[in-house]
């Protein structure tokens, strides 16, 4: 995949840009990002906030290692998705609350 790919497919997937990176927030925070790609010129890295506030990097690739499955709702391999417990749950809340704030407003 490449930073446009991986970008369209966080956008199509619930995920919002949030200082610049596409990122997932609480449900009940939604200004408060806690899941963040960081898309740099060769490489994606998955990040996730601690509740300190610190960001840790939880698994990063070259964009050529990160592939998308045929599934277009099946997340990348390669970039460590499986390391962040509850993700699709909290991809499927992000992409609620887009759906219903535009329903809304």
């Amino acid at each position: 995949m490449t930073k446009e790919d991986l970008t369209a497919w966080a956008l199509a997937a619930g995920w919002r840009v949030i200082a610049g990176h596409p990122s997932l927030t609480k449900p009940n925070a939604p200004k408060d990002p806690i899941v963040r790609l960081v898309l740099k010129a060769t490489v994606a890295n998955l990040e996730v906030r601690k509740p300190a506030g610190k960001w840790e990097k939880v698994g990063g690739a070259a964009y050529a290692s990160i592939t998308q499955s045929e599934d277009e709702d099946a997340l990348p391999t390669g970039l460590g998705f499986e390391q962040v417990p509850s993700i699709t749950s909290l991809m499927q809340q992000n992409r609620d609350a887009m759906v219903f704030s535009r329903l809304g407003g």
